[in-house]
């Protein structure tokens, strides 16, 4: 950490810490309270204690079941649509240029989350997420971007790890606050929604002493002179001679390029083999079940045999684990690498599933298998963190050189989220149909992409863009 110093602290703080909140906080905040927030769907029915604003009617289970669903789902629909104009956003204006305007998505999504139960609407709540996941899409690709441009390289996986460490603690975070002793009740449950904004005003407040992305003031703005002062800021020194002349040499390198669309991205061999990669590292990140476990572990803990009381405190355990071992992550990421830390969480990821697979179909006759539960699914949470977790979001930033950065990364955020969408909708009828069978289509996804991390994809611990990119011109 000898390269780390107050200014890039701040640079990556306050691009991480509001933005992975909105991230975080939006994936886990539905879980503790569903069966409130549905009892407010199911609207005034016999016997309920509701007085709705509008004169809504009471809805049946199947209804609310199917609305409960959007609501889950519609927030990565917005991820896909805020993944596919990151590059269009970056490019227009630029990495911080981009988070702050981000921030107009936050306020819209927590007005219309936080007074969706005061205009007894829904549909507000729907649309609310759909805005809540389009800040969340176009913040997985800006700020891995932001955090890469602005690290040198000995900082690289750590500084890209801090986004992951800020969603894992919105996440425990949401949890917590969605306790029924705490924001989880009847009455509360719009402020713990429409909480967000907060964190988006602190964004507005910090990213202003901020500098621009060196690498995007250089080669997206032709501002040599910008580009150097906002490099000298963030090491906090002028001797910053040998990463100007790296900035230079994929400058000039640039200029040879044409502009970069998305039919090459495609159909040019040394584009389309990294963007490969870097779809697949999402897809491994997303169908290796994780947002099964962020989604539904309350439910799943009580399929198990919980009651809801120690479901929550178990899904609560869960999110300290992710946060502790993201820790870990981040400070082993840039010495034992990428790969190696990848393989080895897919690995715990794929023993903790077994584990629960056989918990679930024993605990009705071994009680004690409902801690067998706890713990895989816990166990299934540090494996993920160690490095399926933070890898895939700047790792996509470590394949390619300045010109295809953007169009790559709206490419494997709007696929990563695609896949969340996948998971978070087909979840609950697929458990419904085969049982905790469900967990064995994980396990198959897991041991497939252990596979392909270990032949595929390579190390880039240590090494330049320019060196990078230049293993797939051979």
């Amino acid at each position: 950490m000898k390269d780390l110093n107050s200014n890039l602290a701040l640079a990556i703080v306050a691009a991480a810490l509001g933005s992975g909140f909105q991230h975080g906080y939006n994936t886990g905040v539905l879980n503790a309270p569903q069966k409130v927030i549905e009892l407010w769907i199911k609207g005034p029915c016999p016997g309920s204690s509701l007085s709705p604003v509008s004169g809504r009617a009471c809805l049946d289970e199947y209804t609310v079941t199917l609305i409960w669903s959007w609501v889950v789902a519609i927030y990565c629909i917005g991820g896909m649509m805020g993944g596919a104009i990151v590059g269009l956003v970056s490019s227009y204006f630029g990495r911080k240029g981009g988070l702050m305007f981000n921030n107009l998505f936050v306020l819209i999504a927590s007005l219309l989350m936080g007074f969706a139960k005061e205009a007894d609407s829904y549909q507000m709540l729907l649309a609310g997420r759909l805005f809540a996941g389009i800040n969340s899409g176009l913040n997985a690709g800006l700020v891995p971007m932001y955090l890469s441009e602005v690290s040198p390289v000995s900082l690289r996986g750590s500084t890209g790890t801090v986004y992951q460490l800020i969603i894992t603690l919105s996440i425990l975070l949401s949890q917590v606050l969605g306790l029924q002793q705490v924001l989880g009740t009847q009455d509360k449950w719009p402020i713990l929604l429409g909480a967000p904004v907060v964190l988006g005003i602190l964004q507005l407040l910090l990213l202003p002493w901020c500098p621009e992305s060196p690498r995007f003031l250089l080669m997206d703005r032709f501002d040599s002179n910008g580009s150097t002062k906002a490099l000298s800021w963030l090491r906090k020194s002028d001797k910053i001679q040998s990463e100007i002349e790296e900035m230079n040499i994929e400058f000039e390198a640039k200029k040879l390029e044409k502009h970069m669309t998305l039919k090459e991205m495609l159909t040019v061999k040394y584009l389309r083999k990294p963007l490969a990669i870097a779809v697949m590292m999402m897809l491994a990140q997303q169908l290796s079940g994780i947002n099964a476990a962020m989604f539904f572990s309350t439910k799943i803990f009580s399929s198990a045999g919980l009651d809801e009381f120690n479901s929550q405190m178990a899904s609560v355990g869960m999110g300290v684990m992710n946060v502790l071992m993201t820790f870990v992550s981040m400070i082993l990421i840039d010495v034992a690498g990428r790969k190696t830390l990848m393989i080895s969480g897919l690995a715990v990821m794929f023993l903790s599933t077994t584990f629960l697979l056989i918990s679930l179909l024993l605990y009705k006759s071994l009680a004690w298998m409902s801690f067998i539960a706890i713990a895989s699914v816990i166990l299934f949470v540090v494996g993920f963190a160690t490095g399926p977790g933070s890898i895939p979001w700047f790792f996509v930033s470590e394949l390619f050189a300045q010109s295809g950065r953007p169009i790559a990364t709206s490419i494997a955020v709007a696929v990563n989220w695609s896949a969340n969408f996948l998971v978070g909708l087909s979840f609950s009828p697929i458990q419904l149909a085969i049982g905790p069978y469900v967990f064995l289509i994980f396990m198959i996804i897991q041991l497939f992409f252990i596979l392909y991390v270990q032949f595929i994809v390579p190390e880039t611990k240590g090494r330049s863009v320019e060196q990078v990119t230049a293993r797939f011109r051979v």
